[in-house]
């Protein structure tokens, strides 16, 4: 990385100084390669170390570096394209479902989904918690709620526990005639237990998709799918599959 300290620019030096960084990721670092420490840069760059996080920050948000627990700041590989939709609805657990079912409990969801859900705040409902991984990295985590009027004939020796549990709760659920789904995206930050299943920090940033399944004129089931943000690029279509998404622009050497 050069040395020149930074002139007097029209945006904020934060901003500027990522695009000094984005350019030197590309000429200068390989992809995995471990960045120099804060105190180094800020001194290479001549700024303080809050206006070299603010940069490292976007970057990260971006998806060109990534902060790892024990590491440090290593420079991000291309994101994986992940498929989260499809023309053909299909129930989840359906098919070539690339989820895998990790747990299930019951209990009262949080006061928005059962909002979505129209239950009762106190009313249980089945929260089948899954994962997905995407070439040897977890990608995203899931919590899917399912009302008990969705399953009425599901039974405790169906279900006993555990990720057996979670397939027999998915199993039940396709028994009903699924009239639709609705998606939602938005930009969030990890939460403590999802940030610990996706291999990041709390806080850090995520995609977060919200699915509402329609069956008998009503959400019969609501997921709430959380992707790592430096990492996926979310697709929607039917090209199924996930592809690795080579970007010129954002291409390290």
């Amino acid at each position: 990385m050069g040395t020149t300290q930074l002139e007097t620019v029209p945006e904020p030096k934060y901003w500027h100084l990522k695009t000094v960084l984005s350019e030197a990721l590309e000429s200068e670092f390989s992809v995995g390669e471990i960045l120099p420490n804060e105190r180094d840069l800020a001194a290479r760059f001549g700024v303080a170390r809050a206006t070299l996080r603010q940069a490292l920050e976007q970057l990260e948000l971006e998806g060109r570096l990534q902060r790892r627990r024990g590491v440090g700041t290593t420079v991000a590989p291309p994101r994986v394209g992940v498929a989260v939709g499809t023309e053909q609805h299909a129930w989840p657990g359906a098919g070539n479902d690339v989820w895998q079912a990790v747990d299930c409990a019951v209990a009262a969801p949080p006061a928005a989904v059962a909002g979505a859900l129209e239950t009762g705040r106190e009313e249980a409902v089945y929260t089948v918690r899954r994962s997905r991984v995407s070439h040897g990295q977890p990608v995203a985590a899931e919590l899917l709620y399912i009302p008990a009027a969705s399953v009425p004939e599901l039974s405790a020796i169906d279900a006993p526990s555990g990720p057996a549990r979670a397939r027999a709760v998915l199993r039940e659920l396709q028994r009903l005639e699924l009239e639709g789904q609705e998606s939602a995206v938005e930009l969030g930050s990890a939460r403590a237990d999802d940030a610990k299943e996706l291999d990041r920090l709390p806080g850090a940033p995520v995609l977060v998709v919200t699915t509402r399944f329609l069956a008998g004129g009503r959400t019969a089931a609501l997921s709430v799918a959380t992707y790592r943000a430096d990492t996926c690029r979310l697709t929607f279509g039917d090209s199924g599959g996930v592809e690795i998404h080579q970007d010129p622009e954002r291409r390290a050497s």
